[in-house]
């Protein structure tokens, strides 16, 4: 992969620096929290429950403990995103048939009806991420990551 030009931006280069990988992951994380929360504020939605929301997209009527444990998230703080959405009619939770101690989260009418908007603000931050690079450096830098995922996962 070729160098990463700052194209004069002397904060970006402040930013990131030389230092620990770790900062400019968690300054993209922290712009990302930012900019999607602007984005879904007129929705009644915080950027804390955007995961979770986009996740129900792909499995609509998941258990509670699954979606918890799919986002790498504690089940306190997955009770209380849950609840917010169910608070604003997002959606709703169902005893899970099989197993009466938990819960499958639905999506409601009103959060389908959502689904291109939301879906429409990650793939834009998205392309916001990936507009200075081309379609093979994007492949790369996905694929980077992935591989730093599975690496992590291997220790956790």
């Amino acid at each position: 992969m070729s160098t990463i030009e700052f194209n004069g931006s002397s904060h970006a280069r402040e930013l990131c620096g030389k230092e620990f990988i770790g900062k400019p992951i968690s300054y993209l994380y922290r712009y990302e929290q930012i900019y999607i929360g602007k984005k879904i504020d007129p929705y009644g939605i915080g950027s804390g429950q955007f995961p979770f929301l986009m996740r129900l997209y792909h499995e609509d009527g998941i258990n509670q403990e699954s979606l918890s444990d799919y986002l790498k998230i504690d089940k306190g703080t997955t009770a209380r995103a849950i609840q917010k959405l169910v608070d604003e009619g997002y959606v709703f939770r169902q005893r899970d048939e099989k197993d009466r101690r938990s819960y499958r989260i639905f999506l409601s009418e009103k959060a389908k009806k959502l689904e291109p908007d939301m879906k429409k603000i990650a793939s834009k931050w998205e392309d916001i991420l990936f507009s200075s690079f081309d379609e093979s450096q994007r492949r790369e830098i996905t694929n980077s990551l992935e591989i730093m995922f599975e690496s992590v996962l291997k220790i956790m």
